[in-house]
């Protein structure tokens, strides 16, 4: 199991486009993907899942991935959900 802390890039779930986005990358690895915010856990190829958590810009959240290919998801996930580009 991979654990990473990401802040969230302002504006990345504005609009479900974007998380919609997300959920299509997350759903290309074979690991489980789990977000979670205050104790509060979510699949990460679940829109109600990650709307239920009530992520907004510039909050700290962790990305835990299980499975065969945990590092690579948590890397490239997190990446998304921080990178400004």
């Amino acid at each position: 199991m991979v654990r990473t802390q990401v802040e969230v890039k302002p504006d990345l779930w504005a609009q479900s486009k974007s998380v919609a986005e997300f959920i299509q990358k997350a759903s290309e690895y074979k690991s489980s993907i789990w977000m979670e915010k205050d104790g509060k856990r979510a699949n990460a190829k679940s829109m109600l899942g990650i709307l239920a958590l009530n992520i907004t810009e510039s909050t700290s959240i962790s990305l835990i991935a299980d499975g065969v290919d945990e590092e690579i998801a948590v890397k490239v996930l997190g990446e998304y959900i921080s990178s400004n580009a």
